[in-house]
């Protein structure tokens, strides 16, 4: 497999995430979104993926776009360990909660729609999360144990961390979330998300390297 990727992409990290815990090695393309006006738009980067972003997976004969589809792909085919739980109910709260930050905040404070809000950038950011994380801390208090959704990481624990890295970059306040900021400690210890970490990718800056 071959994955394209950005190290502070947090659609990257989702499924960097997934592949370690799967066990899937892969080789890592960096696409970087911001040099040369943005590798993403490059005609060779746009015939792998028409939305020009990251991530994009080559696996099985196929590329793939957006970070669920890749990541229920990976979880078709190398169900262990599974990151979708078996009970149905279980397995509705971890889609909901993975689209609430994947369809109801990360979309909003993305780089795209960053450059449109100028010098209100980091204000609309803030703004963006803090609305999000106020509910994601209200469901989290009814579906999570350890993680998320009971004691096993799931699908929305892939998404839950990068959230989080990026609500820190835009220096939000979390001390109202403290379900969302215990989650996330007990994710960051795992090792499958230390080695998929922003901070330790082949094209981390070296500033920015753990």
């Amino acid at each position: 497999p071959i994955l394209y990727s950005y190290f502070r992409s947090s659609c990257s990290w989702r499924v960097r995430i997934a592949l370690a815990l799967k066990g899937i090695s892969y080789d890592l393309v960096p696409v970087n979104l911001i040099k040369d006006g943005g590798q993403q738009f490059s005609a060779e980067f746009k015939a792998l993926n028409p939305m020009q972003q990251v991530p994009a997976l080559k696996i099985d004969g196929i590329i793939l776009s957006q970070s669920l589809a890749i990541i229920n792909y990976l979880e078709e085919t190398h169900p262990n360990p599974r990151l979708l739980p078996q009970d149905p109910k279980k397995r509705a709260q971890v889609r909901m909660i993975a689209d609430h930050i994947v369809s109801g905040i990360q979309p909003l404070q993305n780089l795209s729609v960053l450059k449109q809000m100028g010098e209100k950038k980091m204000e609309w950011a803030q703004n963006c999360i803090t609305s999000g994380f106020q509910a994601l801390e209200q469901i989290l208090q009814h579906t999570a144990g350890r993680y998320c959704v009971g004691d096993e990481v799931s699908m929305a624990d892939l998404c839950l961390a990068p959230q989080v890295a990026n609500a820190e970059r835009f220096k939000v306040d979390m001390g109202p979330y403290p379900t969302i900021t215990r989650i996330n400690k007990a994710l960051l210890e795992l090792e499958a998300f230390k080695i998929s970490h922003p901070s330790r990718q082949p094209d981390t800056p070296a500033e920015l390297q753990a």
